[in-house]
């Protein structure tokens, strides 16, 4: 590479802003452990189900395994690649590092957040759709809103206390995954319970196909892990913590996926579960257990609402985390890079963030009213899956193209041979979503028009820094 190239990227590679006030390390593995577990599991569980079952039948949990496999091939890539670089950032570090392409690193910053960004808004729908299980007068929209303000309050008090609220929640969404096994296990021993229901597809064809769809939809329940390398500077012990937290947190929500999903196809049927909006509540609504209804039901609502609470402060600490890394790459506006000075919250992202999701609830609500034939919390995972896959196919290749850079004794090395069928996996799903649902192409495009216009931004501030040269 010439030098005028590597001063056209900024030495990325070599040198890095740092920061007069840095990140506080305060995430140990045990609670990044629980990071991970509760942002993998509050996400697709109690929110897609239904429209899982619906894409495959019976057989849903099978969409379910072959996700969290092709999911937790790519963590290794990612928990290798935290190891080489554990700052803030991600992706966007590690395509940087390995290709030195400025608009590529930019592009990939910009899909993450965007991905984000949908993200946090599909499940702000879902929390909304449970809240009004308990509480029917408030509009949904007002719901989401204030949803995700409070998140952006909690976010700005200090990632420590985000961390520790979200593993607290952990135990929450784990306990109601619990009595939904609970119950399909009292279900099978009062022996009514037909097994056969656990191999039955929904599409006439091919139940490959039938499959495919279904993991194209389950894999928004497997992401999440990809905003943990996000906080990589404030983890003690990178190298140690990742590579047990990631994959680790990855497995056991695999476990309980395949789990809950065979016990709600036996318990209510995939028929049932692809109609409702609160899929995982119609398991507990089926007065399987010797308990009043109407106790677990609201019990049950409650729980899933801290569920999918712990999956958005998730997203709600990763996306002004993304922006403060890539500030300190000169990627993004300088402004991004600033801390509060008291609580060291990046809190012009955090700020940035709450004003683009709100927006995008507000006009994807516009759209569902004005006729646009579409499911909003089902099309938003859908822009989410898009841009991840795209994200993760460029992550694997990173990390091979990475194996012999900075490699130290601490570094932890993925097996080489899952990278590759992973990147063949992750590029096969994302053909197919494109393919099977064009329409959210564009709705990846609008999300992607607000990081253009940061890329303007920083493309006239980094002139007005750098003096004109003869």
């Amino acid at each position: 590479m010439s030098d005028s190239s590597a001063d056209t990227i900024g030495n990325v590679k070599k040198k890095r802003r740092e920061p007069k006030v840095k990140l506080r390390r305060s995430i140990t593995t045990k609670l990044l452990f629980f990071y991970v577990l509760g942002d993998v599991l509050g996400s697709g569980v109690y929110v897609l189900i239904g429209a899982v079952a619906g894409a495959v039948g019976g057989a849903f949990w099978i969409a379910f395994a072959v996700g969290v496999s092709v999911a937790a091939i790519t963590g290794l890539a990612y928990a290798e690649l935290a190891t080489k670089y554990p700052h803030a950032a991600g992706a966007s570090l590690y395509v940087n590092r390995a290709f030195d392409n400025r608009i590529l690193a930019f592009l990939v910053t910009v899909s993450f957040l965007s991905a984000s960004f949908a993200a946090a808004g599909s499940l702000s729908v879902g929390f909304a759709s449970y809240f009004l299980e308990l509480w029917d007068p408030p509009p949904a929209l007002l719901v989401s809103l204030v949803f995700i303000a409070i998140l952006a309050l909690i976010n700005f008090i200090g990632i420590t206390e985000s961390v520790v609220v979200t593993m607290l929640m952990t135990f929450v969404e784990i306990a109601g995954l619990v009595i939904v096994i609970g119950i399909g296990i009292w279900f099978v021993a009062q022996g009514g319970a037909d097994f056969s229901r656990l191999t039955e597809f929904e599409a006439s064809g091919n139940p490959i196909w039938a499959i495919v769809a279904g993991v194209a939809l389950a894999f928004f329940a497997m992401t999440g892990f990809e905003n943990v390398v996000n906080v990589a500077e404030e983890t003690v012990d990178p190298h140690r913590a990742f590579p047990r937290a990631l994959v680790g947190g990855m497995i056991a929500a695999g476990v309980i996926y395949v789990l809950v999903a065979m016990v709600a196809s036996l318990v209510v049927g995939a028929p049932t579960l692809s109609t409702s909006d609160v899929a995982l509540l119609e398991v507990v609504k089926a007065d399987v257990v010797p308990l009043p209804v109407t106790f677990m039901t609201t019990l049950f609502a409650i729980i899933a609402c801290v569920a999918i609470t712990n999956t958005s402060l998730v997203a709600t600490v990763t996306q002004p985390r993304v922006l403060y890394g890539m500030a300190n790459e000169d990627v993004v506006p300088p402004i991004f890079s600033k801390l509060h000075p008291k609580r060291r919250s990046p809190w012009v992202g955090l700020l940035f963030s709450l004003l683009v999701v709100s927006g995008l609830l507000v006009i994807g609500s516009l759209v569902v009213a004005g006729g646009g034939g579409i499911n909003l919390v089902e099309r938003l995972a859908t822009v989410t899956v898009v841009l991840l896959l795209f994200i993760y196919c460029l992550v694997i290749l990173a990390a091979l193209k990475l194996t012999k850079e900075d490699v130290t004794d601490r570094t932890f090395k993925a097996p080489r041979w899952l990278l590759v069928p992973g990147l063949i996996g992750n590029f096969v799903l994302l053909a197919y979503v494109v393919r099977d649902d064009p329409a959210s192409v564009l709705w990846c495009l609008g999300l992607l028009g607000v990081g253009g216009a940061l890329l303007v931004v920083e493309y006239f501030a980094r002139r007005r820094r750098t003096p004109a040269t003869a």
